[in-house]
């Protein structure tokens, strides 16, 4: 070879082009259009799965609660469900049946809630012999889309609406 022929030969560049990469990058932002909406509706399915999952283990708690203390019937309050492992030995106040994340009220765009009903005065100990949970998503729409509603009969239902209107039953 002389020294003409490596002057005659061209290079190729190295790299993609700018357009090649502006191709790319449009396909990218599409695939991430179709994916986005896909990701969120999953999230709210998620969300309405744990709230009630969270719901069965509400209610799993306040059966425990209600043999444990059959003098008070149900508890009225999640933190009454909970409370600290630390803090000494379980009470009425703070049986340590619950987890902690559900005593807070919030869980998976949840709010929880717990009422009590039906309060029978005895030797000055109210006694609550009903109850009724609450999960509504924080935000109705993006957090999840339904609420959810049970009580001491272990049925649980929804409002589609995601209001605590729960007159729909789940079919378990």
């Amino acid at each position: 070879m002389s020294s003409s022929d490596d002057v005659t030969r061209t290079t190729l560049p190295n790299g993609f082009t700018l357009m090649e990469l502006l191709i790319v990058m449009a396909i990218i932002a599409i695939l991430m259009l179709i994916a986005i909406p896909t990701v969120g509706s999953l999230t709210k399915k998620a969300n309405d799965l744990s709230a009630v999952q969270s719901i069965h283990a509400i209610q799993q708690a306040e059966i425990q609660y209600s043999s444990t203390y059959p003098s008070n019937g149900f508890a009225c309050t999640l933190p009454a469900l909970g409370g600290d492992p630390n803090g000494g030995p379980p009470s009425a106040t703070g049986a340590q049946i619950l987890q902690g994340d559900l005593t807070s009220g919030f869980k998976s765009g949840y709010i929880f809630t717990i009422a009590c009903k039906d309060k029978v005065t005895v030797n000055s100990i109210d006694r609550y012999n009903s109850y009724a949970i609450t999960a509504v998503p924080q935000t109705v729409g993006k957090t999840g889309d339904r609420a959810f509603c049970s009580d001491q009969s272990g049925m649980i239902k929804f409002d589609p609406a995601g209001g605590s209107n729960c007159t729909q039953s789940l079919g378990q």
